[in-house]
């Protein structure tokens, strides 16, 4: 019987098999950042156990609240920083060098296909789209996995989702999953991994493919799994050249990470996305999702890009495509949140952040802040925010604030109109 991409890591890390349904799986790589991680360090100080399996593979960042906003933050920072530097952990990207950890790994090359990872953050699925596990864990499988570097899960249950037709013009990644986590509900998913398959996906950059898998955990998922393939070698070969005669040798052997023919699934879904319109959340839940035209109107009063879901170079992009020689509306205030130094930079040089200061955006440091409503955007009670974040939740962004999940083109034209409406790149 063929394996699942799931399947075939999980086959392959396996040190033990305490139970039917429970494997132990050693880990390529434990990430860690300043929100999360401090309580699991506390532990293992207190347990006497401050100890690491192994520093060249704990990455680590301060990211959700940077620079710190409170003694409580600073704190936190401080936690983790000390213990990067006590243990010798070489990648820890602190204040001036750090970036939205989600989207910072993979950039430095932390990420390949076929790895186990784990994180105490629920958005380390966004990994999957290397073709690796990805899962966000509690404080304990975290301090397990830092000072043993192992980690138990429940043997994978996969859907697979193979997205269909073609994207319309000014419909994106952020689009696609918003269907689908519409169409599989906020508990679909749940303790399954999802395989996104297809052409569309196939054609997705790996940014794109990056949104995609972020997402899956707003439907239960514990991981998305993109198939690793040209695409994915280009992205890391700056990383990985000197380990392959050459791109297409690597992309053959990441082959071996791409599902059976006959792999057996929980199920298959096809979901088409030929007639797909620009949509966005309404309520308190992701699964929730309404087509941008029938929330025509909605007044907002912030506009949020960026996060680990929308903060790459390619959204940036999008977003300034649609703002160019636009100015955003007087009751408006607008964020922008590159996701890493490097995106920043990028967008600088590209003349991105000169579209976005000129519509009238403030432009932050890279950071999480705004997103789990911890700064640097933070809404008052009844305010609303149209935004390229991940979570609708009441109170995510702020006691009693309101938000709406979007794509980075809906976020910049809702910004000039004042009000939730559709971009002009999309033609429907």
């Amino acid at each position: 019987m063929g394996k699942t991409v799931a399947e075939k890591i999980f086959d392959a890390h396996r040190i033990d098999n305490p139970s039917d349904d429970v494997h132990v799986l050693k880990l390529d790589a434990v990430f860690c950042h300043e929100i999360t991680t401090p309580m699991a360090i506390t532990d293992l100080v207190a347990r006497g156990k401050d100890r690491v399996f192994d520093p060249n593979k704990i990455k680590a960042v301060i990211d959700h609240v940077t620079p710190a906003k409170d003694s409580k933050t600073a704190t936190q920072g401080k936690i983790l920083r000390e213990w990067a530097r006590r243990h010798r952990i070489r990648d820890f990207f602190d204040i001036g060098r750090n970036g939205i950890c989600h989207a910072l790994f993979p950039e430095q090359g932390f990420v390949r296909p076929g790895y186990t990872i784990i994180m105490g953050d629920s958005h380390t699925c966004t990994h999957g789209a290397f073709g690796a596990f990805a899962a966000g864990v509690g404080t304990t499988d975290l301090e397990v996995g830092i000072l043993k570097g192992i980690c138990a899960f429940h043997y994978p249950k996969t859907i697979k989702i193979e997205i269909a037709g073609s994207l319309p013009a000014g419909v994106f990644a952020k689009d696609v999953i918003l269907s689908i986590i519409a169409r599989l509900g906020v508990n679909g998913a749940t303790n399954k991994v999802i395989e996104f398959s297809g052409q569309v996906v196939a054609d997705m950059s790996m940014d794109s493919r990056m949104t995609l898998c972020n997402m899956a955990v707003e439907a239960g998922a514990t991981c998305g799994i993109c198939y690793p393939d040209q695409t994915t070698v280009s992205y890391l070969w700056p990383f990985i050249e000197n380990d392959y005669p050459d791109e297409t040798a690597a992309a053959a052997a990441f082959k071996a990470f791409w599902p059976d023919e006959d792999a057996v699934y929980e199920e298959i879904i096809e979901h088409d996305v030929s007639k797909l319109e620009p949509l966005v959340t309404d309520g308190f839940k992701p699964d929730n999702v309404k087509p941008v035209k029938e929330m025509d109107g909605t007044a907002i009063d912030q506009i949020y890009i960026g996060s680990c879901t929308n903060g790459r170079i390619e959204d940036l992009r999008i977003a300034a495509q649609v703002l160019k020689g636009q100015k955003i509306d007087n009751n408006i205030r607008g964020i922008v949140s590159p996701a890493t130094p490097k995106i920043f930079r990028q967008a600088l040089d590209e003349g991105i952040m000169s579209i976005f200061m000129d519509a009238g955006f403030c432009v932050t440091n890279p950071t999480c802040g705004a997103c789990l409503g911890m700064s640097t955007g933070v809404l008052a009670e009844g305010e609303v925010c149209a935004a390229t974040t991940n979570r609708n939740f009441s109170g995510r962004m702020g006691k009693g604030g309101i938000i709406h999940l979007m794509s980075p083109a809906t976020a910049a034209a809702s910004a000039v109109a004042g009000h939730i409406t559709n971009s002009p790149l999309y033609k429907g």
